[in-house]
């Protein structure tokens, strides 16, 4: 195993490119925990919309990933930013539920590939969404 791939991960997240970097570090992640790889695409594509969500309606915030390497192994992903807050929260995890003309299924859909999924918001002070995949 290669322990550098699954040292925790802290990025910040202000851009497209640093969503790109924690995408890729993410999916060396998953891969170096023997999530098969469709598996792992589905945790970069989770890491990707909540980095998106981050540049597109913050001004900014982090990504942190972390590997769980013991005898269940997993990967939890930590979204965290300083922004307006989410009003709706109910509303944006079921779905069909967008404030920018998309088809509303990012965060929905995120919570539906991981097995576990939580999304803190507080109006005016930010978000913090955590979402864990187990190895099965």
């Amino acid at each position: 195993m290669d322990l550098e791939r699954l040292l925790p991960v802290r990025q910040s997240v202000t851009s497209v490119m640093d969503v790109v970097k924690v995408r890729r570090q993410g999916l060396e992640m998953a891969l170096e925990l023997g999530f098969p790889t469709p598996e792992a695409t589905k945790i970069a594509v989770v890491i990707s919309e909540l980095g998106r969500n981050i540049v597109l309606y913050t001004k900014g915030g982090l990504i942190n990933l972390i590997a769980y390497t013991g005898e269940r192994k997993g990967i939890k992903i930590i979204a965290q930013d300083q922004g307006p807050g989410i009003d709706n929260v109910e509303q944006v995890l079921e779905g069909g539920y967008t404030s920018s003309n998309g088809m509303g299924l990012g965060i929905s859909g995120s919570r539906r590939i991981m097995d576990e999924f939580e999304v803190k918001s507080v109006a005016g002070v930010g978000t913090k969404i955590t979402g864990v995949k187990w190895l099965r």
